[in-house]
């Protein structure tokens, strides 16, 4: 009895000194701490910049110079497939022809075009593209309206003393005429956006709203009447007699005379 009240005894000294001291930490050596690593997000730009080189870098440069290779094989076809038509007509432009001025296989050739009339219709984008492009950057230079309206009709006016498309015209005049009516819509629309700034400043001085198509259509139909059948005036009075033109339509009024 009295062995059984001190093994009692001992029993609650002990629950009593381990209720007093904080628990430990069971501690699994054979697992490793795990690694923090940071999310995606908060890697740093030059840490970014260098996975990227390292992995896209040499592709990257293989593509960059395929495709500047392949931009200046287009080129060099179309520069060849305009002398050709320049001098021969579209009629009898053939792809060995333009393989042997171009100095290309027509293993070459048969890799961008499928066939001569692809061929022909990628020479007309050409041109057209050719076209607007010049004639942006020969007018959105100018911010002035009328110093505007004037860069695009020296523009015109170069076009028509200098261009290749009464050379066409002459070459070859069924495919001249097609590309003509091809082009035409886009233009009316390419001159609405070029001119706008000028459109805007005629409407504030006429007090009247415009019909910016039809100018645009009047203005196109006046070069392609020129590569027709050029006039005996002096183009350096164009801009004056569209001035007049415009003002004819905004004001109804009659063109005066002229002298």
């Amino acid at each position: 009895m009295e062995m059984t009240l001190k093994r009692k005894n001992k029993q609650v000294a002990v629950a009593q000194e381990t209720v007093g001291k904080p628990r430990r930490r069971a501690v699994d050596r054979g697992v490793a701490a795990p690694v923090v690593t940071r999310p995606p997000e908060t890697l740093s730009v030059v840490e970014k910049k260098s996975q990227v080189v390292a992995e896209t870098g040499a592709v990257g440069v293989r593509r960059g110079r395929s495709n500047r290779r392949s931009e200046q094989t287009i080129a060099n076809i179309l520069m060849v497939t305009e002398n050709i038509v320049l001098q021969s007509g579209a009629e009898r432009i053939s792809i060995l022809d333009v393989c042997r001025e171009a100095g290309i296989a027509r293993g070459t050739f048969y890799r961008y075009f499928a066939s001569q009339d692809e061929l022909l219709d990628a020479f007309a984008r050409h041109k057209r593209e050719q076209f607007h492009i010049s004639l942006a950057e020969a007018v959105l230079p100018y911010q002035d309206p009328d110093e505007r309206f004037a860069a695009l009709i020296r523009y015109l006016d170069h076009y028509l003393e200098h261009g290749r498309a009464r050379r066409l015209l002459v070459a070859a005049p069924e495919y001249a005429f097609g590309f003509f009516r091809r082009i035409f819509h886009d233009s009316v629309v390419r001159f609405q956006d070029v001119l706008g700034i000028v459109f805007d400043s005629w409407e504030m001085r006429f007090g009247i709203k415009l019909d910016r198509e039809l100018v645009c259509e009047l203005v196109i139909r006046y070069v392609l009447s020129e590569l027709l059948v050029p006039g005996d005036a002096d183009r350096k009075t164009l801009p004056r007699r569209i001035g007049r033109m415009v003002e004819s339509l905004a004001t109804g009024a009659p063109p005066r005379a002229r002298r």
